[in-house]
């Protein structure tokens, strides 16, 4: 296709806004689809308002509900909690007689299948994002420090459109490439998240308070199972390498909270079908045992169900 310039984002979350925000600064044309009315009309109304590195400005972006969302659109971009993109995706699937190429760079995995189903397999790329990301209020997003993102298309002939792409997204600051295999990079991100999130969660804790012994067993377990489930599935992941960035991240960032806790705290459902879940329905399915990621997937959802409907 030619040149990437028109931009719908769904999901006016952190991560939504900031890409939002980014991309719109650069030249993009941005447009943003979430269902909570009241922060699109504050988007609308006054932008958003992005702090990081480089100071605090007001960059002007579209919001919308996705009834309303319309072409011109060239790429469409996912950030909902993976426990709505299914919903979300019906939402905006009149958007798929455009051809525009689709991506996504949730957690978990399974969701660039459910996009491949509405934008068609070819135009849909995946990948991960490094990066923090905290809403401000309901139309300010801010971050500072590292970021990067990889991506990589679901088939060989999205593939093709990966370098566009990352380098719309590398020119707004994210620091993104292009993966060797996608895959491969999916599952590491996937075996970090299952690795930190359902602890934080179960146990209330931020890092600091997984960084410990048995935190540390626990999460090598976890992580031992994510890549004997992606060795069924053909994929290579370096066991030791992710090992290093879990126990970074509990050194480092001692005091963040994971999003899963950060869900928990909120009200929110979380994404645990999609991270420890989705390791476990895997496993299951390639007659690999998966006992860690099971039990914590189930205490999640224990706690989920008594505390949502408290």
């Amino acid at each position: 296709m030619g040149q990437i310039k028109h931009v719908t984002i769904v999901g006016a979350g952190a991560m939504g806004c900031l890409f939002a925000a980014r991309l719109a600064e650069r030249g993009s044309e941005v447009t943003l689809v979430d269902v909570d009315h009241a922060r699109l009309a504050a988007i609308a109304a006054q932008g958003i308002t992005l702090t990081d590195d480089a100071g605090t400005r007001q960059v002007p972006v579209g919001a919308v509900s996705a009834r309303d969302a319309g072409e011109p659109v060239d790429l469409v971009m996912l950030f909902t909690k993976g426990i709505h993109s299914q919903a979300a995706l019906r939402s905006v699937a009149h958007l798929a007689k455009a051809g525009p190429l689709a991506l996504t760079l949730q957690n978990g995995v399974g969701n660039a299948e459910l996009m491949a189903d509405v934008f068609g397999p070819d135009r849909t790329l995946l990948g991960t994002a490094h990066l923090p990301a905290d809403l401000a209020g309901p139309a300010a997003v801010a971050t500072h420090g590292f970021a990067h993102c990889a991506l990589g298309g679901l088939t060989a002939a999205a593939h093709h459109h990966a370098p566009a792409v990352a380098s719309l997204l590398d020119q707004a600051g994210f620091g993104a490439s292009v993966a060797a295999d996608i895959r491969a990079t999916v599952w590491e991100k996937l075996a970090f998240n299952a690795a930190l999130n359902a602890p934080g969660m179960i146990c209330g804790v931020p890092n600091a308070g997984l960084d410990n012994d048995a935190g540390h067993r626990l999460a090598g377990r976890v992580v031992a199972e994510t890549v004997a489930v992606a060795a069924a599935q053909g994929i290579a992941l370096d066991e030791a390498a992710i090992l290093a960035t879990v126990h970074a991240a509990l050194a480092d960032h001692a005091h963040h909270k994971a999003s899963m806790l950060q869900d928990r705290e909120q009200g929110r459902a979380s994404e645990i079908e999609t991270i420890n879940g989705a390791v476990a329905r895997e496993g299951a399915r390639l007659g690999v045992a998966t006992p860690v990621c099971d039990t914590l997937s189930d205490l999640v959802r224990v706690i989920e169900r008594a505390e949502l409907k408290a």
